[in-house]
This record gives C-alpha cells, sequence and structure tokens, in this order.
C-alpha cells in the first residue's frame, strides 16, 4: 500500500473541504464534536486516572468522529451512537495505539524537564496553574519550544494511524507507520494546512474581535463569549472534517481497494 504524495496546495484546501463538509451536516457533526469534548472533559475529571483513560480512549474516538464524517460524506443515516463507534472496532490494536501514546508522551515530558525542572509536565499531567513569572521565564518557554518539536513527529505517527487500524484492519506498527510516512512525504501539504488553519482559526477571528471591539466598546465581554461559542460549533467541527478529508486525499487508492 502507497500513500500518494500530493501538491502543496492541496492542503490549502483540505480545510475548506472540512467546511464543505460541515455544511452538509452541521447539526449532526457539531453535536459529535461537542458530545466528543464533554467526554473527554468528564473523563479527565479524574487526577491521573482520568487522564490515562482519556489518553487511551483517544484513538477510539477519533474513529467514531471519522466514521460521521464519513456518513456525512456518503448521505447515509446518523445516529448519536455513532460517536461511540470507535469503541467497537478492533479495540485492542487501539488501546494499543492509545498506551504507546501516553507512553511517547511521558517520555517527551520527562526529557524537557531537564530543561523546566518538571514544571510543564506539572502542569499538563497535575493540573497545576502557572503564574506569570514562570509562564514567561526563558526556561519554560524553552521547554515548551523542545517539547513542540519532539511531540511534531509522534502527531504525524499517530493522525492517520486509529482510522488505519480500524478501516483496514492494519496492526499497530503497520497503522503508525503509514500515518508518519504519509505525514513525511506531503509535508509541504501539511504546512500550507496548517497555515489555513492559523489564518481561519486565529488571525481572522482575532482581527475580527478586534474591529468589533473598537466598533462596539461595550461589547467586549459579548465577543469574548461568542468567539469560543463559533469556534466550538463552527471551527473545530471544520477542523475535525478537514482530517477526514486529508485522510481520503491521500489514502484515495486504499478506499479504491478496500
Amino acid at each position: 500500500m502507497k500513500a500518494l504524495t500530493l501538491p502543496a496546495g492541496r492542503g490549502w484546501h483540505w480545510l475548506s473541504g472540512g467546511f464543505r463538509l460541515f455544511r452538509k451536516g452541521r447539526l449532526v457533526l457539531s453535536l459529535a464534536v461537542l458530545g466528543y469534548w464533554l467526554c473527554m472533559a468528564l473523563i479527565n475529571s479524574f487526577p491521573i486516572v482520568g487522564q490515562i483513560a482519556a489518553s487511551l480512549l483517544v484513538p477510539a474516538f477519533s474513529v467514531g468522529l471519522m466514521n460521521v464524517c464519513r456518513l456525512i460524506e456518503q448521505g447515509g443515516t446518523l445516529q448519536a451512537r455513532e460517536l461511540f463507534s470507535g469503541l467497537r472496532q478492533n479495540q485492542r490494536t487501539l488501546l494499543v495505539l492509545g498506551a504507546i501514546y501516553i507512553v511517547a508522551g511521558v517520555c517527551v515530558l520527562g526529557f524537557v524537564s531537564l530543561i523546566d525542572g518538571g514544571v510543564l509536565f506539572q502542569a499538563i499531567v497535575l493540573g497545576d496553574r502557572l503564574d506569570e513569572r514562570t509562564l514567561s521565564s526563558g526556561e519554560f518557554v524553552l521547554a515548551v519550544q523542545v517539547a513542540l518539536l519532539l511531540f511534531s513527529p509522534i502527531m504525524m505517527t499517530y493522525l492517520f494511524a486509529p482510522v488505519l487500524a480500524v478501516w483496514h484492519g492494519f496492526p499497530a506498527g503497520k497503522s503508525l507507520f503509514f500515518s508518519f510516512f504519509a505525514c513525511a512525504r506531503n509535508w509541504r501539504a501539511f504546512v500550507a494546512y496548517a497555515v489555513a488553519v492559523i489564518l481561519y482559526g486565529a488571525l481572522l477571528p482575532g482581527l475580527l474581535v478586534g474591529l468589533l471591539v473598537s466598533v462596539i466598546p461595550g461589547g467586549s465581554e459579548l465577543f469574548s463569549v461568542l468567539l469560543p461559542m463559533l469556534i466550538m460549533l463552527i471551527f473545530l467541527p471544520t477542523l475535525y472534517a478537514s482530517f477526514y478529508v486529508s485522510y481520503r486525499d491521500i489514502f484515495v487508492s486504499i478506499d479504491e481497494n478496500a
């Protein structure tokens, strides 16, 4: 099986393709994403154990969201339980993927603890609140930068792994292998995709809020509430749908032979 290598410009269209998919099933997709975040928040509310459980379940929930996107594209009948469909498919492999992800994340955070004395680890794992002095310290900023650099290949390895494991029956190692090299071969497209996400998910909304506040100074509190709601109900569903679009583009040859 060979992943396609796409031109850089194709990555720019993944987000717009995700938005078209969102418009086709906006209510179902928004509810699915909202349900996913609520489930994650509930599970993470239990210290340590909840975080481990949430990390183990992320691959299964990601498959559920991909199933929702595929059904929307195909015009199939959607039910609320579709979000949990990943929990019923190839569970052992998905749990293995989740466990590997936990180990990889702990290794990265353990390494950057040598830089900041474990501050980032405590903030992410233990939920410690950080003061402004800590956030602006050189050690913490460097630790965050190193963590992002080390997490990049991990994210490449995991982006498509769950859906490859479930939709195509790949074992954990093969899923991780194909996911990483599919992302590596299409790094130009993913750079363009990242630019589109930053532009439409951060820069333009921030600019819009700034303009609205300058025109309606008294509405700053209202806009600070509306913006997260719009991100949750529109941009996040579009973002998850764009993951499906990128998978469909890169692995289209697999779908044709599945």
